[in-house]
């Protein structure tokens, strides 16, 4: 086979890490730049130049799909199925190695798998042998103490507990979890990676045979790789193999989940004769794009480095459009898709990025208003997630005590002591006397149940009953914020360390704010606020979420939207605080981490890039006054242009349905540059407040003063609170008290 074929299509810089001598090689591939075609290529090159075995390639991704891609791609470089090679994820090469070798694993030959939610369920029937409450000891905090640890290399009995009580019992439990792992025969997915690297530690003719055997490793997707990933591709390559890796370390976005950047500075170290080649040229996006995200994250220290460019058009600015409130912002976003549709676009084209999950309610209720099909990607809409699904169960059954479902669903949660079997006592008893749950509950209370169980149950009764009392005459949003209180569901998903726990919590406070901006406007007026919102709810819940093959308008998480491309993107929210989010902010990693997050998604565009911000912002149940997100001043100005209303309206602005009705069309400004903040005046006049001024706010708690900006009534002050972090609060508003 001739090996034009191979290198036809390729540019000088993909040509030079496809056709690398044999040896350690690392290929930084930028966003956009070519990565899985230098990979897939260069096992066509191994086999066809370098006369290397298929029998000797193992090429590791990390979803199952770019796996299947880039088997399907070798197959059509190579003109013949790719099935003698080894191309999977981690997770299933890991399996597959286990297969062969189960008796040296210390395994079954019939081992099985369990998911997360099996176990889970495993966790929790250990908790339940060794008479452990699971409102202590929570389940998904115990699986993320053993799972993290897994994917760190470390098994129970490598750790201590030092004076610590709790960790000693979460290694107590850890150690048990392995023996209930064992006797039944089960590994989870952390296991697989583990017992793979250890199959091979600890059984040196084995590791052997498969160095000898598997001396051209390739691995896509290198900044993504943990600890023991690493490990496990650092031991099989020893000192004779040629490990082949293409990574970004600007694309680095998972270090929530274990994913170690610094895997791809200590590749160097490792294999002290690598070969480095960048990939520079970027084939997605404009020039102008380009510019904006190279100077964005030169901010970052540490860089291997690198600069993406193109040869194709510069393209249009990135518009900047500083919205008044989160209402304004959608209304913006909204308008300008319909205007792309007006002019022969599709919905498709567009994406809206966000980082956290409860920014996309704002913009799906403004799109069902403006009737534009839209669909949120890889994920629920805001009203269908199961945590929002479990408040409005309390709500509903706050507000109608026979509705079984909401009964069904919340009785348990959180966990309180009443289980299947309890509650399949209540729908006996329930059927038998034609009467609701809530009233069988009541005839139960005492034998039916036994003690601990009526005792668990009596208190959610009453729990239902003082919340109906304590919410009534308040406002809706006062009533939900009560009922989020009350119910426990708050700290329930609190104790959950993984992201996930974190941005149930912000979708739960989320909830106050949807609460809090409901108009029941075309609704029943006769019916009572919460019953409306309830109704509300429902309605909505089943429309406006489109097909994924339909033309939609696609709305999706920054980390969502990683390996994905579109000719127009929103980034939304870009406010300190938001995004960068508040957690990074005083951590050097993390922001670094945010910083190459923005990066992620401003290279998503191809054609047209927006950032949008509100001043004011009503997002997790709190109004605040932020600052423009910090990766707006380090974007480059004169790659900006800045987009202003045509009317100067007060804030907050009217809730209307579309931005040109209101009066305020967005128009470019006539100097493409953005001024981050106004001009220092004089501070405000009011005694105590200074800088460095301890203050204390009436919701965020106790802070120090950091900035004051202007003077007079619209002043500004950034306080960092000690439990809220650092806020931006207008004077005539805070009513700050000085401590």
């Amino acid at each position: 086979m001739s090996l034009d074929p191979i290198l036809e299509r390729l540019n000088a810089a993909q040509r030079a890490a496809v056709t690398a001598p044999l040896g350690p090689v690392l290929v930084l591939a930028g966003a956009g730049s070519g990565k899985t075609r230098v990979l897939t290529h260069r096992i066509a090159w191994l086999i066809q130049a370098e006369g290397v075995s298929p029998h000797a390639i193992l090429a590791v991704t990390f979803t199952n799909k770019a796996a299947g891609e880039m088997r399907a791609r070798v197959e059509s470089l190579l003109g013949m199925p790719p099935g003698v090679l080894w191309i999977g994820t981690f997770h299933g090469i890991a399996h597959r190695l286990l297969r062969r070798h189960w008796h040296e694993a210390g395994l079954i030959e019939s081992f099985q798998i369990i998911d997360s939610e099996d176990q889970q369920r495993l966790i929790k029937k250990l908790l339940k042998a060794q008479q452990l409450d699971e409102t202590r000891w929570v389940p998904r905090e115990v699986q993320w103490f053993i799972n993290s640890n897994k994917d760190e290399g470390r098994r129970s009995k490598h750790l201590k507990a030092g004076n610590d009580p709790i960790r000693a019992q979460m290694i107590r439990l850890y150690a048990l979890y392995e023996d209930a792992c064992a006797r039944s025969g089960v590994v989870d997915f952390a296991e697989l990676l583990l017992r793979a690297y250890e199959v091979w530690r600890d059984q040196p003719a084995l590791l052997e045979h498969y160095r000898q055997r598997f001396r051209h490793v390739l691995v896509d997707e290198f900044q993504d790789t943990n600890t023991i990933q690493y490990a496990w591709l650092k031991l099989l390559a020893g000192a004779q193999g040629c490990p082949f890796v293409v990574g970004d370390d600007d694309q680095s976005v998972y270090g929530w989940r274990g994913a170690r950047v610094e895997n791809l500075q200590q590749f160097s170290r490792d294999f002290p004769a690598v070969k480095l080649f960048r990939l520079e040229q970027n084939y997605r996006s404009t020039g102008s794009i380009l510019a904006a995200a190279n100077g964005l994250i030169a901010n970052n220290s540490g860089r291997l480095g690198k600069t993406l460019w193109t040869s194709g058009e510069h393209g249009e600015p990135i518009r900047l459009y500083a919205a008044f409130n989160e209402r304004d912002e959608a209304e913006f976003v909204c308008q300008r898709i319909r205007d792309h549709v007006a002019h022969g676009g599709l919905h498709r084209d567009v994406a809206i990025l966000y980082r956290s999950n409860a920014q996309s309610r704002v913009f799906e209720e403004t799109f069902l208003a403006a009737r534009v099909p839209y669909r949120v990607y890889g994920g629920l809409r805001f009203f269908e997630r199961a945590e929002i699904k479990d408040a409005l169960a309390y709500l509903r059954l706050i507000a109608n005590r026979r509705d079984d479902a909401s009964f069904e669903r919340v009785v348990n949660l959180p966990t309180r002591g009443i289980g299947a079997k309890s509650l399949e006592t209540l729908r006996s008893a329930a059927r038998e006397a034609g009467c609701p749950l809530w009233e069988a509950a009541h005839a139960c209370l005492g034998e039916a149940l036994g003690p601990k169980a009526s005792t668990a149950l009596r208190g959610f009764l009453e729990l239902i009953e003082r919340l109906a009392e304590e919410v009534r005459g308040l406002a809706l949003h006062e009533q939900v914020d009560r009922m989020l209180a009350a119910s426990g569901l708050i700290e329930f998903h609190k104790r959950d360390k993984a992201e996930r726990g974190e941005a149930r919590v912000e979708n739960l406070e989320e909830l106050v704010s949807a609460a809090r901006g409901f108009n029941s406007e075309g609704l029943d007026s006769d019916l009572p606020p919460l019953e409306a919102f309830l109704a509300h709810v429902t309605l909505e819940s089943g429309e406006g979420q489109a097909d994924a093959w339909e033309d939609c308008v696609q709305m999706m998480t920054l980390h969502t939207a990683k390996g994905l491309e579109f000719p127009i993107v929103f980034l939304c929210g870009m406010e300190d605080g938001l995004f960068p989010h508040q957690r990074s902010s005083g951590d050097l990693e993390g922001l670094e981490e945010e910083r190459r997050l923005c990066y992620v998604g401003m290279t998503r565009a191809m054609k047209q890039l927006y950032l949008t911000y509100a001043e004011q912002r009503r997002l997790h149940g709190i109004d605040s006054f932020s600052q423009p997100s910090r990766f707006i001043k380090e974007t480059p100005e004169e790659l900006l242009e800045e987009i202003r209303p045509r009317l100067q309206v007060s804030r907050p602005v009217a809730s209307g349905r579309f931005a040109r009705e209101l009066g305020y069309e967005p128009v470019p400004v006539s100097r493409p540059r953005y001024v981050p903040r106004a001009p220092r005046e004089e501070t405000p006049p009011i005694p105590g407040i200074r800088l460095g001024a301890r203050v204390r706010h009436g919701k965020f708690g106790e802070g120090v003063i950091l900035d004051l900006e202007g003077s007079g009534p619209q002043a500004r002050v950034q306080v960092n609170f000690e439990r809220q972090g650092t806020k931006w609060l207008v004077m005539q508003y805070a009513n700050l008290e000085p401590l």
